[in-house]
């Protein structure tokens, strides 16, 4: 068991060096530089600035501290008692700070500080453009990204630029092929958690997103988005040929090869071609035989769907 007292010596060599190597400007100058805001305390190891003496000497700590205290458990050491309690959370899984609306835990007092602005519904970071409040600083430095097109992080195979780190890191394991979740029913992997999470309801049948007209039921959020235009009515895709509109993307992409002339589906049993996909599929249907659609009446096998909803007039007596 790892307690708060329980510190001692890094046992690795810190070299030593004297106070009066920290100071590289004139310490009279210290009032009037933070009010400037300008660091004229500077570090003589790593250069980092400081606007007052008293952080200064607190930071050198870092670097020549005579007592270091260090983790039991993995040896890492840290300048600071405080530093070191926190760190061995990871260890024990210790959470002490609790929520009082949700009982949630977190192993740090900031963190729930943080996360009780969810129920508060405190913002205090607003974007000086579109005055959008957020809870946190960095939701707010990443926000301003949209209106200023900045995108920071690069991909150093192929140059792609992103607004933020983690779909940098996605998009790296389009180049190391690296799937790091696992479908624990079918082993199926995938680069992406949420990809993990959308596919498992394959197996589960869990349809979480409903749509508030007609109640009907999808496993992904877009499809829901997708569905809703069925009673908005709303086309959001334009051809910039014809002015037709879709409602969806993909609809917009197989009508724009009217166009084009393009079909990029190819049979691979004969020279025939398509532009849309499910029309590739169907034509398969001539060479493997496959009648996936049956009726339920008399049994007869049907290749499209539409052929089994004619037929099922012969026994129902419906007129088109």
């Amino acid at each position: 068991m790892i307690t708060e007292d329980d510190s001692y010596h890094c046992s690795e060599s810190l070299d030593e060096f004297s106070n009066n190597s920290l100071l590289v400007q004139d310490k009279s100058a210290a009032a009037a530089a933070a009010a400037a805001g300008e660091e004229p305390f500077q570090c003589s190891v790593c250069e980092k600035g400081f606007s007052r003496k008293s952080s200064l000497v607190n930071h050198s700590k870092v670097h020549r501290e005579a007592r270091v205290y260090q983790c039991l458990v993995c040896q890492k050491c840290f300048s600071e008692k405080s530093s070191l309690v926190k760190h061995t959370r990871i260890h024990t899984g210790e959470k002490p700070y609790q929520c009082l609306v949700c009982l949630k835990v977190f192993t740090e007092n900031s963190a729930l500080a943080k996360h009780t602005r969810v129920h508060t519904g405190v913002k205090p970071h607003e974007c000086s453009v579109c005055l959008k409040g957020f809870a946190e600083r960095s939701s707010l430095i990443r926000h301003t990204r949209i209106h200023t097109g900045e995108k920071p992080y690069n991909c150093s195979e192929c140059l792609k630029s992103f607004s933020h780190k983690p779909s940098l890191i996605i998009h790296l394991r389009v180049h190391t092929k690296e799937k790091p979740y696992h479908c624990s029913i079918c082993l199926k992997d995938f680069s992406v958690k949420s990809h993990l999470i959308q596919h498992t309801r394959v197996h589960t049948g869990e349809k979480p997103y409903q749509c508030p007209v007609c109640h009907k039921e999808f496993s992904v959020k877009s499809h829901q988005s997708q569905h809703m235009r069925v009673h908005t009515r709303e086309k959001l895709y334009h051809c910039s040929e014809c002015l037709k509109d879709f409602s969806h993307k993909s609809s917009l992409e197989n009508h724009m090869r009217s166009h084009t002339g393009e079909k990029p589906y190819k049979c691979s049993e004969c020279p025939k071609e398509f532009s849309i996909k499910t029309h590739l599929l169907l034509h398969t249907r001539v060479h493997t035989g496959e009648k996936p659609y049956h009726c339920s009446v008399c049994q007869k096998n049907f290749k499209q769907k539409s052929h089994l909803v004619k037929h099922m007039r012969v026994h129902t007596d419906e007129k088109p």
